[in-house]
């Protein structure tokens, strides 16, 4: 029996054990609440790896995109399109999250603290820039991580081939991490049991009645996404009709929404690109490698923007001003910074969380519903791909013409080595 269940997707574990903790929660509440260390010591895996996963991963991102001799107008273009539309995308996620009437059937309780000093601009500005980054890490303040680690990877850049014995680390540091993010994932269902049975057992039934509204919200955020950033970009800068982008591209779409992979999709999202919208093979192809791992408006903008303003909600924790400026920096920059990690969004979404001080608890409660909401944020995800490769080309004129396959080359080892990191 064993066997066979973890035979089964990650997915599916997580499913059956949303299931099974519900049963369990409701019938054995004292042994519910008595496995709740469980979930806590998942909770801690969680936070363990997330920082130092978050350093190594930002850091050989800007090997991937900025070294200027292989990435050069065409790369910067891309990444740039990339980084405008995750902002987008993270500020609809926390209008749709903010303006949503989320139910109060569900309030948990927090050890947070409710009651903040809100500091003022300076302090918050003053405190992106870490005096102690090994304090920053331990302490599990993110801002200041990933400043430091964008700060560190271009000045390596910088350094030249005198860096390269640090670059070849960063870069098999990212894997090791990589891995280790793997391993934690690989326990997921048994946390998100030991979490859900103890929440049920000690808050009821009613305490998954939000998730509906969940769905709702995430999957209105992405279509307003599509329907209003993309479909403005395409016809204002891809000089195509809207309607007609998305009939080239449905294919692709279909393919992420069933499959929940961009990297899946990846040989759809080509052929989509080159033959339907007639973008330029060879920039067509490195945009789609890239953007398979590295462009998650719908996992690293929408979805974490949504997620938190919901966790906060069913804490009963207060959100200001300034936590909304930190999701918005923390959903662009992770969106780039998490390229190629197996069960990104999870580690987009605790970043997020930490960065505003959130339990990390509440990613159990919207765990088992992740891969309907999968769906449509991978679909999400690729729609943006073909966007950027169409916008590009355009501004370029490589569109339509046989071009010279000049983009062939572009950054070809960091593509491969993206692809091979991708699950």
């Amino acid at each position: 029996m064993f066997s066979r269940f973890f035979s089964l997707s990650l997915s599916k574990q997580i499913l059956f054990a949303f299931l099974a903790a519900i049963a369990f929660g409701l019938v054995f509440k004292d042994a519910a609440l008595a496995i709740k260390p469980i979930g806590t010591a998942y909770i801690n895996a969680i936070k363990m790896v997330v920082i130092p996963l978050l350093f190594f991963s930002i850091v050989s991102s800007i090997f991937n995109f900025s070294d200027p001799s292989k990435l050069k107008r065409l790369g910067l273009k891309t990444i740039g399109v990339f980084l405008l539309t995750a902002l987008i995308a993270s500020l609809i996620g926390l209008g749709v999250g903010t303006a949503f009437n989320w139910t109060d059937s569900i309030q948990m309780s927090s050890e947070i603290d409710k009651i903040r000093v809100i500091p003022s601009i300076g302090e918050v500005l003053s405190g992106f820039i870490p005096a102690n980054i090994v304090d920053a890490m331990a302490s599990g303040k993110v801002i200041p991580v990933v400043v430091f680690s964008v700060i560190l990877g271009f000045a390596v850049l910088k350094t030249g081939p005198a860096a390269d014995a640090f670059k070849a680390f960063i870069v098999s540091g990212n894997e090791v991490m990589a891995s280790l993010m793997r391993i934690v994932l690989a326990v997921t269902p048994i946390g998100v049991f030991a979490i859900l049975a103890a929440t049920v057992s000690q808050f009821g039934l009613e305490t998954l009645l939000p998730l509906g509204q969940f769905i709702l919200a995430v999957y209105l955020g992405c279509l307003i996404h599509i329907a209003v950033t993309y479909s403005s970009l395409v016809y204002a800068f891809g000089k195509m009709n809207p309607i007609s982008f998305y009939k080239n591209i449905f294919e692709a779409q279909a393919t992420a929404y069933s499959t929940c992979s961009s990297y899946a999709t990846l040989p759809v999202t080509t052929k989509v690109i080159s033959e339907n919208l007639k973008v330029e093979k060879g920039f067509g192809s490195f945009v789609a490698n890239i953007g398979s791992s590295a462009n998650m408006d719908g996992c690293g903008g929408i979805y974490p923007a949504i997620a938190a303003i919901f966790i906060a909600h069913i804490y009963g924790i207060s959100l200001d001003m300034v936590d909304y400026g930190i999701i918005t920096m923390t959903a662009v920059i992770s969106s780039i910074g998490t390229a190629g990690v197996p069960g990104a969004a999870l580690v987009m979404l605790t970043v997020t969380l930490n960065a505003v001080g959130l339990p990390l608890e509440g990613i159990a409660i919207v765990a088992a519903i992740d891969r309907i909401i999968d769906m449509m944020r991978t679909a999400t995800n690729i729609t943006g791909d073909a966007v950027t490769a169409l916008v590009v080309a355009q501004s370029e004129g490589l569109v339509g013409n046989e071009q010279p396959d000049n983009t062939k080359n572009i950054n070809q080892t960091q593509v491969n080595s993206t692809n091979a990191s991708i699950a």
